[in-house]
């Protein structure tokens, strides 16, 4: 099966390095150098400046560029495709129809972790083509199918957002190491190794397991913890996720 992604930006080439041992994968783009660029990283894919009209009929694409070039790109296609599947953050199925002719559409929020085929996908839209859908993004990590774009936003802002905050939170764990006395590369080192077992415990425990299970009386892990709580951690997290959610909301009425 051949994938046309639509955009040349980050997402369209961690999209492309995680489908490409999968998929028939070409690449459109308006912005030349970059693609040539992405044609020497990824020599297998196929790369083409966008043309002022691109026929796009019977096509699956998946639509990569910026919530607010949607209107600029859209004009740009003709056409009828078979599949068009959108990443824009909080645009919705009926402002894509209005724009974009396709037998089905689905609306996705992958993350940058695609090129490592470890996205965690969120996927709503037509059901008729739910098993390609999460075929598709099953090949660049994990997937979950929600049943409306109201529980997709939500999701963006875990699975979308949740990179950033996380990379946040690992930095500011490194950054105390060296405070502490430790060289960089080696705080650096164990975040890395932190981070990548955490990912694997939760995969078979609640986070109050985990936590509870390395809590000693008296001893330095719930000294930390305490400390985190005394600094509303727990909370500016859940107000990440909200902030986040009110700004795809907040996108999805433009």
């Amino acid at each position: 099966m051949k994938i046309t992604l639509i955009g040349n930006g980050m997402m369209a080439k961690a999209l492309a390095k995680g489908l490409i041992e999968s998929y028939s994968v070409e690449i459109l783009g308006r912005d030349e150098e970059k693609l040539a660029k992405l044609k020497k990283l990824i020599p297998e894919i196929e790369t083409k400046v966008i043309g002022d009209k691109e026929d796009i009929t019977d096509k699956n694409i998946i639509f990569c560029v910026k919530p607010y070039a949607l209107q600029s790109v859209a004009v740009r296609l003709e056409g009828k495709a078979n599949l068009f599947v959108s990443i824009l953050a909080g645009t919705k199925i009926e402002s894509l129809k209005k724009h974009i002719s396709s037998k089905y559409y689905i609306r996705v929020m992958p993350n940058v972790a695609a090129s490592l085929k470890k996205s965690m996908t969120t996927i709503t839209g037509d059901r008729e083509v739910k098993n390609l859908a999460m075929e598709l993004f099953n090949s660049i990590g994990k997937t979950l199918w929600v049943n409306t774009e109201v529980q997709l936003d939500i999701a963006t802002a875990v699975a979308g957002s949740g990179p950033a905050f996380l990379a946040l939170v690992a930095e500011g764990i490194a950054d105390g190491a060296v405070n502490a006395g430790l060289e960089r590369e080696y705080s650096t080192y164990l975040v890395q190794g932190l981070f990548e077992g955490v990912a694997a415990l939760l995969e078979k425990n609640h986070p109050a397991v985990i936590k509870d299970s390395v809590s000693s009386p008296g001893g330095t892990t719930i000294a930390g913890a305490a400390m985190l709580e005394e600094k509303g951690v727990r909370s500016a997290m859940i107000k990440a996720v909200e902030e986040a959610h009110k700004r795809a909301v907040e996108i999805s009425k433009k």
